[in-house]
């Protein structure tokens, strides 16, 4: 089916992008599943190739592009490379637009030229050991000091923590008012009292380093905090269906590689005398798959056109990830069944792709979370 949401521009980035992701990271990829985390050097590298902060004002080292489709076709390409380690999207998805939009003109400064260059590697701390998906549950406090803020509190499966030079942090700062008593402070990496815990292990996802951060009277200058005090709740609710849209473009493209990788299986594996995809059980699947990932892609396509515009809204944002990550795992599922014993592989790229999308429909707000914003939507 055709699509017509990319132009020209867009093309040719993504051929930029392609060009990047097999001469820096698929030769390296292996490597890092074993050691569980990237090189450092390839952020750098991707900051020097513009790959960095698309979004970002040109004064600071960006792209100075405000369209979400270069994002969302260097996510697509880096899960069609398979470079699942890479954390440019929680870089440039997730937590880019906390540092462009509630920072002060001092605060860019200092954060934004490293965050474009690659020199600066961030992360958003607000999972806790007893808060998920239920923000307003974080136990993780602020309390002002003089010109400091002191955090105190764990945070746990955070995304590029390790790696980490500069996480945002979600606090409470006026615990006795539950949701209105949350802020965002900026703690560098260094700051006294701040320490990372051990490398998560985790099913899938190897290469992304994934870590416990933790806050002993962690002393951070109060002109650390970004947005507003006590309206931390808000921002990240501003924020949040950019995430999810984020993660939903990773899902079709998952999909849609998914479903590739089968097709070209299906025809070639032969069983009982010819292809397993001549045989009408396989064929209606698969038929049924490609349908099925047609219809996400439209519907994800959509919703990057409305993000664009200023018209996402939380709902639908909620529908494209629970709907494309929960398909995902699907395709994975499916695909894994039709490649037999060799889909058990772990040297199969489908076996690796069933792994790591298992996560996809736990991050961002679990798919039960999805279903309960849509539902309260509906007035139910």
């Amino acid at each position: 089916m055709e699509q017509h949401l990319y132009e020209p521009v867009h093309d040719e980035f993504r051929d930029l992008c392609r060009r990047f992701l097999t001469r820096e990271a698929v030769p390296h990829h292996e490597r890092w599943e074993a050691d569980g985390i990237v090189d450092r050097e390839v952020w750098r590298a991707a900051g020097a190739a513009g790959l960095l902060g698309p979004d970002v004002d040109p004064e600071y080292g960006g792209g100075g592009q405000r369209d979400f489709r270069f994002n969302a076709v260097l996510d697509e390409e880096i899960v069609a490379s398979g470079c699942s380690g890479l954390g440019f999207g929680l870089h440039n998805d997730v937590v880019a637009p906390y540092l462009t939009e509630l920072t002060t003109d001092d605060q860019r400064k200092r954060w934004l030229p490293g965050f474009c260059s690659g020199d600066l590697v961030t992360a958003i701390a607000m999972s806790e050991p007893g808060a998920g998906s239920d923000l307003a549950g974080i136990r993780t406090g602020a309390v002002r000091d003089g010109d400091s803020l002191v955090l105190n509190g764990q945070k746990t499966f955070i995304t590029n923590g390790e790696m980490a030079d500069l996480v945002v942090v979600v606090v409470k700062t006026a615990p006795d008012q539950g949701a209105h008593g949350v802020s965002l402070v900026v703690v560098e990496s260094g700051t006294p009292g701040f320490s990372r815990g051990r490398r998560l292990a985790k099913v899938g996802l190897k290469a992304n380093d994934t870590a416990e951060l933790f806050f002993d009277d962690c002393r951070v200058p109060a002109e650390n905090l970004i947005g507003t005090e006590n309206h931390g709740f808000y921002h990240l609710m501003a924020n949040l269906p950019r995430e999810r849209l984020s993660i939903a473009v990773a899902a079709v493209a998952a999909c849609e590689k998914l479903l590739a990788l089968t097709i070209e299986y299906a025809r070639s594996r032969e069983a009982f005398g010819r292809p397993i995809g001549r045989f009408q059980h396989n064929r209606f699947l698969l038929a049924e798959l490609d349908t099925e990932v047609t219809i996400a892609r439209t519907f994800v396509n959509h919703c990057v056109a409305e993000f664009n515009a200023g018209r996402l809204s939380v709902t639908d944002a909620a529908k494209a990830k629970w709907w494309t990550t929960e398909l995902q795992t699907k395709v994975a599922d499916r695909c894994v069944q039709l490649h037999g014993g060799y889909g058990f592989m772990a040297e199969y790229p489908v076996a690796k792709a069933w792994l790591d999308s298992r996560v996809q429909t736990i991050y961002g707000g679990t798919t039960e979370i999805m279903k309960e914003i849509i539902g309260r939507a509906l007035g139910l």
